[in-house]
């Protein structure tokens, strides 16, 4: 089914599949194989080897293109083992361009890993562009974005930094995890390519861990698909059919994230408790009226600090939480909080995060789709 013409909602039930050529069946059968009979000696029907390609990922792979308005897309084991399939792009003494505000897991891959190969990153403020064309130069092989980034929600203005990344010959690369396809198309603001963890949103029941590429581009896409056959982090059929599933209820989740996030924000924001809330719908939020353009809302992550900054009085907050759980990971339709200085921001030197704002006392709500009025019961009775 062509699903171009249709609105999200329509897109996200239709979008990549067909009812199953052999039985007519309405979902995507788990084609759990490794190998195909093949008809004669290099001739299948598409399929020969299912770390090269599968008929239940290539379905996601297919609808994960189409929601995001592009025409590719491939799915690993994890989103850091897509990022990692991006990297493998590059070559000794290239340079890469990110924020200094990202997932530590990014950082962490960045600068323990291919910086050791000889790729130099440069971690730099992109809430405003003006030291971003300045650190370009002619090794410079990728400009990499979290918006909304991550803990901090910084608000990145794709469509400018694309523009500057073309004037460059640069490839742009946005993790557009925390908004979905839902909230922002990054390849319709000029993006190359768009990474997903989609363990987070796109799953969104949290029994999933896997990554995606989607790319417009087909000298990117070649490349990428080359680079997925050669290294092998593909992701399974069983997490590719739980995928197909989750995106299905995407809008509808997202609605839901999104009215959830905004009462607590601004119940968080009247706390006396509460020192900084950090969350784009609010019009003093760095770059509000960028993330108004370029998001249908504003998502369902919130960080927030407390007066005084103390770890203790944010680690004793989250021991109380009756219907948040403490956990890693975001994006499920239950409500998750975590306390990024030492969980998922603990890769990042103390520098970096100071400078970031990821302080101590930080801590990271994804909301989920619980009734709201029991989610803010639950802040009041743990902060009190």
């Amino acid at each position: 089914m062509e699903t171009k013409k249709y609105k999200f909602g329509t897109k996200a039930i239709h979008a990549g599949v067909e009812p199953d050529s052999a039985t007519g069946a309405i979902m995507t059968p788990i084609y759990q194989t490794s190998t195909y009979k093949q008809e004669k000696v290099g001739q299948n029907k598409g399929y020969a080897y299912s770390r090269t390609l599968n008929p239940t990922r290539h379905a996601l792979e297919n609808a994960l293109a189409e929601l995001e308005n592009a025409k590719y897309g491939a799915c690993f084991g994890s989103g850091l083992a897509a990022i990692d399939a991006v990297l493998k792009m590059f070559n000794p003494g290239d340079e890469i361009i990110t924020t200094d505000d990202l997932y530590g897991g990014s950082y962490r891959i960045f600068t323990t890993i291919y910086a050791k190969f000889g790729i130099q990153f440069h971690f730099i403020k992109m809430n405003d562009l003006s030291d971003l064309e300045k650190k370009i130069n002619d090794k410079t092989k990728l400009i990499w974005i979290e918006t909304p980034s991550n803990p901090m929600m910084n608000i990145i203005d794709i469509k400018a930094v694309a523009k500057i990344a073309k004037k460059s010959n640069v490839m742009l690369g946005v993790d557009n995890t925390f908004a979905t396809p839902y909230l922002q198309t990054p390849i319709d603001l000029g993006a190359d390519l768009v990474m997903h963890s989609v363990t987070k949103y796109l799953g969104g029941h949290s029994d999933v861990v896997m990554g995606a590429i989607v790319t417009d581009d087909k000298k990117i896409a070649d490349e990428i698909y080359r680079i997925q056959n050669s290294s092998g982090a593909v992701t399974g059929p069983m997490d590719s059919f739980l995928v197909l599933r989750g995106i299905k209820t995407l809008h509808l989740r997202m609605q839901r994230h999104c009215e959830n996030g905004e009462k607590l924000a601004y119940f968080l924001n009247d706390h006396p408790k509460v020192d900084k809330v950090y969350w784009p719908g609010f019009e003093d939020h760095p770059n509000h009226d960028i993330a108004k353009k370029q998001m249908l809302g504003f998502g369902g992550m919130i960080s927030f600090s407390l007066k005084g900054n103390d770890m203790k009085d944010a680690h004793s907050i989250m021991g109380k939480f009756k219907v948040f759980t403490l956990a890693e990971s975001l994006g499920g339709v239950e409500s998750l909080t975590c306390h990024p200085v030492t969980m998922t921001h603990g890769a990042l030197p103390k520098e970096i995060r100071d400078e970031a704002g990821i302080v101590d006392s930080l801590i990271r709500l994804s909301v989920g789709v619980e009734d709201a009025e029991d989610l803010i019961n639950d802040l009041k009775q743990a902060l009190a």
